[in-house]
């Protein structure tokens, strides 16, 4: 089984805070045509040293041989459960949020501490969740949690993603701090991750990826409909979609051009975000969350640039 390239350490779960009286979770997982990854997800959460409460995997209108892979290992674990939507054409961010909020009315009457939104595409670890809820009993104001992700030997690059932001590919929230942002809200584009992590930090509650452990990635963020390239550009675009600063935006783009592919990934990047605003592309933030996204960028950004400056006067002879 594929797990983290990191590893783990027995140390970290050791030193793990635990809890007096363990937290419960629930896990959601929207999967839509994922018969060469789900496997491997559903064997890395069936290893797990805590199981959830519950895991209801919605299968958003699957074609291939999904259901039948979910519905056989839903037989021999009770605490699993496949729950089928209607069939349609493409992939969309708004039909994986209707298809979050019918796993949602599934666990409604379940106890749980900890909500679960996990892609059926990763995997991690048997002591994962045991180590995330560890996490959560320590800081009662630690509201969403997550791990990096691998993908391929490529680790998340933290310079211009904070590790106040948690990736989508494995969200876990209080469940008093999902209900106080409003869950997640359907945005076609995407962002839908992102929104909700924003808001809760907006909301003063602690947003906080661990670098201790690491889950591993199997499909490249974004290309679930689309090649690498069209990706990059999408995410130019979703870039200003998400109220992104315009000097923070350009400087990204810069940052972008020294990796693969060169150059030409930071000129999608930029002409994304260009494409945005000549379209006037419509943003489902409110005033308040697109202010709150631009100071955390500026002051971001300030502290990269003293970070840099003191680096460079290190040097000097």
């Amino acid at each position: 089984m594929d797990f983290g390239r990191r590893g783990l350490d027995p140390s970290v779960l050791e030193a793990s805070p635990r809890p007096s009286a363990p937290l419960s979770y629930v896990l959601i997982t929207p999967a839509r045509n994922e018969e060469e990854f789900i496997e491997g997800t559903i064997r890395s959460v069936v290893s797990q040293t805590v199981l959830p409460a519950k895991w209801v995997i919605v299968s958003d209108g699957s074609t291939d041989r999904t259901d039948e892979i979910v519905a056989r290992s839903a037989a021999a674990h009770p605490w699993m459960e496949l729950l089928r939507m209607p069939e349609h054409r493409d992939r969309s961010f708004a039909a994986k949020v209707h298809c979050f909020r019918a796993g949602q009315a599934r666990i409604a009457g379940i106890d749980h501490d900890i909500i679960g939104n996990l892609d059926a595409d990763i995997t991690f670890e048997p002591g994962y969740f045991e180590f995330l809820l560890g996490r959560f009993a320590a800081d009662l104001r630690l509201g969403v949690a997550g791990t990096p992700f691998v993908e391929g030997t490529e680790h998340y690059d933290f310079r211009y993603a904070s590790l106040d932001h948690v990736s989508g590919a494995c969200q876990l929230f209080r469940r008093e701090c999902f209900e106080e942002v409003g869950g997640y809200i359907p945005v076609k584009e995407g962002g839908i991750d992102w929104i909700a992590v924003t808001t809760a930090r907006m909301k003063g509650w602690t947003t906080r990826t661990f670098l201790e452990m690491s889950c591993f990635h199997h499909r490249k963020i974004g290309t679930g409909d689309s090649g690498r390239l069209s990706a990059i550009f999408k995410y130019g675009k979703k870039s200003y979609m998400l109220g992104g600063h315009p000097l923070w935006q350009t400087l990204r783009a810069l940052f972008q051009m020294a990796k693969k592919p060169y150059i030409v990934g930071g000129l999608l990047v930029i002409s994304g975000y260009a494409w945005g605003f000549l379209t006037r592309m419509k943003r489902p933030l409110s005033p308040e969350l697109l202010r709150f996204y631009r100071r955390e960028q500026m002051t971001r950004l300030k502290q990269i640039l003293f970070r840099s400056a003191g680096a460079a006067s290190s040097r000097r002879p």
